[in-house]
């Protein structure tokens, strides 16, 4: 998802909505991996703004410690972690997630992630990984398109039939590889078949040398919270060996995770189940 989307006029907004507000979280999300500086033009273009409300944005961004500025170009400052370290202290991630990851990457070794859907996309809220580089990056924070990874096809597959018609409806599925399903129909068809096995599998989907192996964290009464999932590398590892030898304990673990985010109330949230 776009950082412009928080925008878009046709989203319902309750009367106590703060528009300057959404603008200023808007200007924040559109710095990434590929846009880490732009100029004034540059972020109102992107973020779907008048250059005018966007340098008030910023000169309001820029008071507050969040937004730097060199020359013409702006940047975010560290201060920027704040927001992200209040959210992942409060949900206890690195005392109810992270031992459930750091056991199935010591196991099966490769990556071991845990996702929630945001749009259209997958947002990563934990990660553990003996990997570097070669591969698209999944640190905490990074959001990928669903329709390409293991997690967002689970997470899809969980949601409602009504709310699963809207993404359809909506989302442009993109190739980011020539191996990644862009066909609607073919990919609502993953998705029932996920709801049927569920578990969903992927090989360079994302990016290649990704071939991954994703369940969903569910609540008792079988509402999916989140997703959790192994990756390795496309040729040392293959989908079904990862169905064989890793499923029973992705599921065990998603089993816990469900059970942890139900005695802590900010987990809980975290994952989607308030």
């Amino acid at each position: 998802m776009l950082a412009q989307e928080v925008l878009l006029p046709d989203t319902p907004r309750p009367a106590e909505f703060v528009e300057a507000l959404a603008k200023g979280l808007a200007v924040l999300e559109c710095f990434d991996a590929t846009h880490p500086e732009m100029t004034l033009s540059e972020i109102a273009r992107r973020v779907g703004l008048s250059p005018a409300a966007a340098r008030r944005s910023l000169i309001t961004l820029a008071t507050l410690g969040y937004v730097g500025q060199t020359a013409k170009r702006f940047h975010l400052k560290p201060k920027v972690m704040t927001l992200g370290s209040g959210f992942y202290f409060a949900a206890r991630i690195d005392e109810l997630l992270l031992p459930e990851l750091r056991q199935i990457v010591d196991k099966h070794g490769d990556a071991a992630s845990v996702a929630t859907l945001d749009g259209h996309d997958v947002i990563y809220i934990a990660h553990h990984s003996t990997q570097r580089a070669r591969r698209a990056s999944a640190v905490v924070g990074a959001r990928y398109p669903a329709h390409a990874t293991s997690l967002g096809r689970v997470l899809l597959a969980g949601l409602a039939d009504e709310a699963l018609d809207r993404y359809f409806e909506t989302v442009e599925p993109v190739a980011l590889t020539a191996r990644t399903v862009t066909s609607k129909e073919e990919l609502r068809r993953i998705v029932w078949k996920v709801r049927e096995l569920g578990y969903a599998t992927t090989v360079d989907q994302l990016d290649y040398g990704i071939t991954a192996l994703a369940v969903p964290v569910r609540t008792p009464d079988g509402r999916t919270l989140a997703a959790l999932n192994s990756s390795g590398y496309s040729g040392l590892v293959t989908a079904d060996q990862m169905v064989a030898e890793r499923l029973q304990d992705l599921r065990m673990a998603a089993t816990r995770i469900a059970a942890a985010s139900a005695r802590v109330p900010a987990l809980a949230a975290v994952l989607g189940s308030d």
